[in-house]
């Protein structure tokens, strides 16, 4: 046991020898004092990405790189390598060389590597590692030399007065825009009016000048707007390459500017195919959507009649149908709408969903509730109607409210809901097939005999004229009171819109039929008999101010 224990431990020992052994053959062939990045790719294959060394703005050359040092982290150590060189005034581009050491190439800077030579950088190029050292040396030696030339003080003075001249030259440009479309606006808006008057009248004022005047000067406003943006942007990029600090700006405003564009551009392509499938889509739909309609038009004239079907539910069956039809067309059409799939799509279209059901329920129960009074029959335009406390004549069926007007000329707007959750009377439904019964009460004693109040009641109806004959009026006892008998005079019109005015009349023959036969009315109270009836004598109907019809004219 202790034999093998000693093996062990001489084996443990010649382990760690020779690793102390290897160290310092790898620091050596990291050059030094520092740990040389490029060197710790060099054994690493696979799929690697590649990037633009840039010094100012300016590309030099591509490297690539790999998992343990991405392709822009090492592009960036080279370009401050070349930095750093360019920044020690004793250095000289010409110490710039191509070095070779055990199977690599570097490039040298003095004694400082710049850059180690890949075979995954030389693949790129599609030449040698030596050919590729000896080219990017070159490079290396004219971006030192134009980074100190860049900077002397003759330079940033140039680029100071070029940069002077270049604002002089945007205001002039910018000036010169403005007055242009000043000129242009008025002259263009002075040949519009002249030439669009004509075309107003020819087209029954579909278009008029002032329209087409205002379209030509929003124009000219938005081309104003593009020629300032376009010169700002050339000023941009002509004062930022002038300096060398900013020289990295120059270099990528295009980038900024054009990718975008070129972004889109691109999508608008990508997107042709699916543009054109809704393209399709919108003409296929408005033709289901254009023969739907003419269907339900034809159904609404009675050409297309069916059983149990009344005409008037043709425009709303028609608009339920529509409105069924746009949304298939919606879901068949949501995948091939451009940028549908993206988280941005998708969010607002979440945001718009939570918006509408909690701003939309008021709306949409009052949509509900007109649907089910139409399909209900409760009334349609121009019955008499009285939905809750209000009267009139129903002018407007909509989705949402239904509008009446009512005897004193007054718009009353109904929400549909209201509508749905009150008490609807139609005045008008029978009135044409069966007729409206108007009907009043009046209070006679019990001195007078009732077959005399029935036969004045009934007298006062036949001699009012619009209500009808036939069916007869009749007379009603409607309570037998403690101090008079109520009596009920019922008569048939069939116009409902003249109830108010029938009534008018009605009560004024009562009064005066009454009055001819000295009956005394006893409502609306009773409390004695007076000493004199109280009724008007028949020559004092026309007391003034009243004026007394000519002979032959209608009395009232």
């Amino acid at each position: 046991m202790r034999g093998l224990s000693s093996s062990r431990r001489l084996a443990l020992m010649l382990c760690l020898l020779t690793v102390a052994a290897c160290l310092p053959r790898v620091a050596g062939a990291q050059g030094g004092s520092s740990v040389d990045l490029d060197q710790a790719v060099v054994q690493l294959e696979g799929p690697v990405d590649s990037a633009m060394v840039e010094v100012d703005g300016t590309p030099l050359f591509r490297v690539r790189g790999v998992a343990a040092l991405p392709a822009q982290k090492r592009a960036d150590l080279i370009a401050g390598r070349i930095v750093d060189l360019a920044r020690e005034p004793d250095f000289k581009p010409e110490d710039i060389t191509v070095a070779e050491s055990e199977g690599f190439v570097s490039v040298m800077g003095g004694e400082v590597r710049v850059l180690m030579v890949l075979e995954a950088d030389a693949a790129l190029e599609g030449v040698s590692p030596r050919e590729l050292a000896i080219a990017v040396s070159g490079r290396v030696r004219e971006a030192i030399t134009a980074y100190r030339s860049a900077r002397t003080p003759e330079a940033l003075l140039a680029g100071v007065w070029k940069a002077i001249a270049a604002t002089a030259v945007l205001i002039f440009a910018i000036v010169l825009v403005v007055v242009l479309r000043r000129r242009l606006d008025a002259k263009i808006t002075q040949a519009v009016h002249r030439r669009i008057q004509g075309l107003g009248v020819q087209s029954l004022k579909l278009v008029r000048a002032e329209d087409v005047g205002q379209a030509v000067r929003a124009a000219l406003r938005t081309l104003r707007s593009l020629a300032i943006a376009v010169l700002v942007f050339v000023y941009l990029h002509v004062v930022f390459g002038l300096f060398p600090s900013t020289r990295w700006i120059h270099q990528r405003l295009g980038d900024w500017v054009v990718g975008p564009l070129e972004t889109m551009g691109k999508g608008v392509l990508a997107s042709i195919p699916n543009l054109i499938f809704l393209f399709l889509l919108i003409v296929v739909m408005r033709w289901v959507i254009k023969l739907v309609r003419l269907f339900f038009e034809a159904v609404g004239r009675g050409t297309v009649a069916f059983p149990n079907f009344d005409p008037d539910w043709a425009q709303p069956t028609y608009k339920i149908v529509r409105l069924a039809l746009i949304a298939f067309g919606l879901v068949v059409a949501y995948p091939y709408i451009p940028g549908s799939q993206t988280a941005a799509f998708k969010g607002v279209s979440l945001f718009a969903g939570i918006v509408f059901s909690l701003g939309s329920s008021s709306i949409i129960s009052n949509m509900i509730a007109g649907y089910t009074m139409t399909y209900r029959r409760a009334y349609r335009v121009g019955d008499r109607v009285r939905i809750g406390d209000t009267v009139g004549d129903v002018t407007a069926v909509r989705l949402q409210v239904t509008n009446l007007r009512t005897p004193k000329n007054e718009e009353v707007v109904v929400p549909n809901s209201v509508v749905l959750a009150s008490e609807v009377t139609n005045f008008s439904s029978y009135a044409q097939s069966q007729g409206l019964i108007l009907h009043t009460t009046v209070g006679i004693g019990y001195e007078t005999p009732w077959r005399q109040v029935e036969a004045m009641l009934l007298l006062a109806a036949g001699r009012t004229e619009g209500l009808l004959r036939e069916p007869p009026p009749f007379v009603l006892q409607k309570q037998l009171g403690d101090f008079c008998v109520t009596y009920e005079i019922n008569a048939y019109c069939n116009d409902a819109r003249k109830m108010f005015l029938l009534y008018a009349e009605l009560h004024r023959h009562i009064l005066d039929i009454f009055n001819e036969y000295n009956v005394q009315i006893m409502t609306p109270a009773y409390e004695g008999d007076p000493d004199q009836p109280k009724v008007v004598p028949k020559e004092q109907w026309y007391s003034a101010p009243a004026a007394v019809p000519p002979e032959g004219a209608k009395r009232t």
